[in-house]
């Protein structure tokens, strides 16, 4: 038996970091959407008792470092699971590029071995399951659109952003989210208004969502990689209605709602950097079915 589920990258609309918290961790506050550009991973059923993770992306570990063998290894052990599973994952999200590239494989790996082992869990379940894996997981497991604090555990759910075009484009660089964390500034940075951003959705105000777009990582990954702030201000010439970059980075997006101008920074950025991508947000929760 085989089941394929799609697995999609996530953008950081605003990310802001309040303190650091005694377990080491960072509290923070993001709003999150989930994007068309996904990675598909296909769970075929096996009766030998294992978990073997298949890839033809060599930047994306076969072992334990793989967080889709962690969340299925994380439902063996928490549901005595006999059966194994092969988890083919077909990578269409960059790696390592602030997406949530394997954060969201995880995710699929748990909605789906949920369905192919019978487990017969919720999605707040899985969630919570999650959020043991990685701080993205949980936001994963839903998908749309959401508001999460804590480690990004916390989830509070809101309807879609305006209707509008993503333009993406990753250096050909990794960043280590570890390294950005430890050398954030918690004292002098400018915190984005989370508050604004989360009343321009609901609000379905495109000019609000623009004007109130934060990451307090940005400053950073600039720092640490000129090649960011130049694709930043490539994008912003070319006609971005918003620039940002998604998580520790290295991925810069840009917002318009014209095609043509889409077309126009995609085909300008495209001869500046080497993974460029135009897709458009996914409104829609998760289902279970």
């Amino acid at each position: 038996m085989k089941l394929l589920v799609k697995a999609p990258a996530k953008i950081n609309l605003s990310l802001d970091v309040l303190y650091k918290r005694p377990d080491g961790f960072h509290e923070v506050e993001m709003i999150m959407t989930t994007i068309d550009l996904a990675d598909r991973v296909e769970l075929t059923l096996l009766e030998q008792d294992k978990i073997h993770i298949l890839s033809h992306n060599r930047y994306v570990p076969d072992d334990q470092r793989n967080l889709a063998f962690q969340a299925a290894q994380l439902l063996k052990d928490r549901y005595q699971v006999k059966k194994g599973v092969q988890i083919t994952i077909e990578k269409t999200i960059p790696v390592a590029a602030g997406l949530a590239g394997g954060s969201s494989d995880a995710a699929a790996t748990l909605r789906g071995l949920n369905k192919l082992w019978e487990l017969g869990l919720t999605l707040d379940e899985l969630a919570v399951l999650g959020s043991e894996i990685g701080s993205d997981v949980s936001f994963c497991v839903y998908g749309g659109t959401a508001l999460a604090r804590g480690r990004g555990e916390m989830i509070t759910d809101l309807p879609a952003p305006p209707t509008c075009w993503v333009i993406l484009a990753k250096p050909y660089i990794g960043v280590s989210t570890a390294e950005v964390y430890r050398r954030l500034d918690l004292n002098g940075m400018q915190h984005p208004q989370i508050g604004e951003m989360v009343k321009a959705i609901h609000n379905n105000d495109y000019q609000g969502v623009c004007e109130n777009v934060g990451n307090v990582l940005e400053d950073v990954t600039l720092k640490l990689h000129p090649e960011v702030a130049q694709i930043k201000e490539q994008m912003k010439r070319f006609g971005a209605d918003a620039v940002l970059m998604s998580g520790s980075g290295p991925t810069v997006f840009g917002i318009v709602q014209h095609d043509s101008r889409m077309h126009r920074i995609y085909n300008g950025l495209r001869g500046f950097c080497d993974q460029v991508f135009a897709v458009r947000m996914l409104g829609e929760r998760h289902t279970l079915d």
